[in-house]
């Protein structure tokens, strides 16, 4: 069976422990004898799967105890496997999610890493600068690319050590393993998504005389 988390611009898939990504246009040909079991928060490509028999969505399967209104079916997977709990999935935005005796208790949505360097590019062209991934927090930068650098590395740990306090903190998403390494009580698992789309699979007993 294929695993698939379908984003905006890029899908994540997971088959036999392999991990890989590839263009929403690419995956609109993408077809295997398997089953397809996804979640996707592209509405467009929804309606193109649900006339393929053999892709089953997920959603419908993925369900946490909130009371908060819009949550997007990618986060929800990834607190699926949490009881307790901070989980932070760091990609093009950053969401972080707080877990508590397998109660989500809520949330907040951060630009990503990407995304603040843009908005400092259209702030200056002085600005605009990569990010140093080496930046030392605990010194006030001495030149314009730690200071951008720090800029945003630095508010993010300090919100991130805010909401976590003495829980467990679980990083995921393509900038997940660079923050961990700021928090000794962190855990990075780049596929916790795809953990929690088993699970679903397991408990729910779709895969009773299925193709995988």
């Amino acid at each position: 069976m294929y695993l698939c988390d379908i984003g905006n611009s890029n899908v994540h898939l997971s088959h036999d422990g392999r991990e890989w990504s590839m263009p929403i246009e690419k995956f609109k040909t993408f077809s295997t004898n398997e089953t397809v079991f996804y979640i996707s928060v592209n509405k467009a490509l929804d309606e193109m799967l649900k006339e393929k028999k053999d892709f089953i969505n997920l959603e419908p399967y993925l369900n946490i105890d909130t009371i908060y209104q819009g949550m997007g079916i990618d986060r929800i997977a990834a607190c699926y496997t949490i009881s307790d709990g901070i989980v932070v999935d760091a990609g093009s935005a950053i969401t972080v999610d707080v877990m508590s005796g397998g109660m989500h208790l809520g949330g907040y949505i951060l630009p990503g890493l990407s995304a603040s360097l843009e908005a400092y590019k259209l702030i200056s062209p002085a600005l605009d600068v990569r990010l140093n991934p080496n930046i030392v927090i605990d010194a006030l930068p001495q030149r314009t690319q730690d200071a951008v650098s720090y800029g945003i590395i630095k508010p993010l740990l300090m919100l991130f050590k805010d909401t976590c306090k003495d829980k467990n903190i679980y990083f995921t998403g393509g900038d997940g393993k660079f923050f961990s390494r700021f928090f000794k009580h962190s855990i990075y698992d780049k596929s916790l998504v795809f953990r929690g789309m088993k699970k679903a699979i397991d408990e729910s007993g779709l895969l009773e005389g299925i193709k995988c």
